[in-house]
């Protein structure tokens, strides 16, 4: 599954957009295992847009970008701790971004 291409104004637009929203899934100090890829998958299926809580990483950005490769989601931004994925729904896309 590829991710979706989307312009910087696109990305700003969802990190706008997931400012309100919660993290649905987190990332322990087990790392990028399979039930972290599942989760992700289910939430980004039912959600389109997540924000995943990491614990501390050693480089967030590059863990960021393992998380999006992992669920074939773009990666939004990274603040803090907290990653903003957006992968739209391959039948019925919710989220409309300019």
């Amino acid at each position: 599954m590829a991710a979706p291409a989307l312009t910087p104004r696109q990305r700003r637009a969802l990190c706008a957009k997931a400012h309100a929203l919660d993290p649905v899934v987190q990332l322990g100090k087990a790392g990028l295992t399979p039930g972290v890829v599942q989760a992700l998958d289910s939430a980004l299926w039912a959600h389109e847009l997540i924000k995943v809580q990491m614990r501390r990483p050693e480089d967030k950005k590059a863990e960021a970008e393992a998380l999006a490769e992992a669920a074939g989601a773009c990666l939004c931004g990274v603040i803090g701790h907290v990653a903003i994925l957006y992968r739209p729904h391959p039948e019925n896309p919710r989220l409309v971004i300019d």
